[in-house]
């Protein structure tokens, strides 16, 4: 169990800065290889956010995306309406089962996948369509306990947003995602610190991987393999509680 979710943690990283929603296969590792319950799973993961979200940011400032002042608005709507969305999400959790659990993960995945495949036309993206992006963003990542790329970029990408804005922004609404989550479910004793650690460190490493991947390489190739990855464990998920 350990090492496949230390493998787990690693991609999920890369997947976070490198496109986006690779951060989801955090919660599928916790969900797959242990016996944690919906709230537990969602809680545990959600947990390793705080710091992915926290050195993405850094690393995307130094970069220079989060020094635009474009991207450093769209940021600020994603993380002001987290904190109302996140709650929300958590506890929508409270009333999921295991079975229904891994159908909407499941069907998180498929979904995530479609998106990823998609691009739209570069253009400036309305404070009002970030808003609209980031408060079902936050809901859907309190639900399932993930950061705000897995979803965030490739909607931001879809309404227009550059490739590396859209992963910039997203790791800011990611920390208030986690913060707000973490909060949430610690309330309700539905944290693994240990699991958290064992997913959450080499989650880490992956992160900083991952940005080195986002500038050095096209992402077309990594794009496809997550979709392949994503496509193929969607009805395992579904099947799995």
């Amino acid at each position: 169990m350990i090492p496949a979710l230390i493998v787990t943690g690693l991609l999920a990283g890369i997947g976070i800065t490198a496109v986006g929603p690779g951060g989801v296969l955090a919660t599928v590792g916790l969900f797959v290889f242990t016996s944690l319950t919906p709230a537990q799973v969602a809680g545990t993961a959600i947990v390793t956010h705080v710091a992915t979200g926290i050195l993405g940011s850094a690393a995307f400032v130094h970069s220079g995306q989060l020094r635009e002042p474009e991207t450093r608005k769209i940021a600020g709507v994603l993380a002001a309406v987290a904190v109302a969305g996140t709650p929300l999400g958590v506890l929508l959790n409270s009333w999921v089962s295991a079975k229904a659990f891994g159908i909407v993960l499941g069907g998180f995945a498929l979904v995530v996948a479609v998106f990823v495949g998609l691009k739209g036309r570069e253009r400036a993206v309305g404070l009002p369509v970030a808003g609209a992006i980031g408060a079902g963003v936050a809901v859907a990542a309190g639900l399932v306990g993930v950061g705000g790329p897995m979803l965030a970029v490739p909607l931001l990408v879809v309404a227009g947003m550059p490739v590396l804005g859209a992963l910039a922004a997203a790791q800011v609404q990611s920390v208030v995602i986690a913060s707000v989550g973490t909060l949430g479910y610690v309330l309700h004793g539905a944290v693994d610190w240990r699991l958290a650690a064992i997913v959450g460190i080499p989650e880490l490493a992956g992160v900083l991987i991952g940005w080195r991947i986002a500038h050095a390489l096209p992402t077309k190739t990594l794009k496809a393999a997550l979709i392949a990855v994503l496509v193929g464990i969607a009805p395992y998920l579904a099947l799995h509680g």
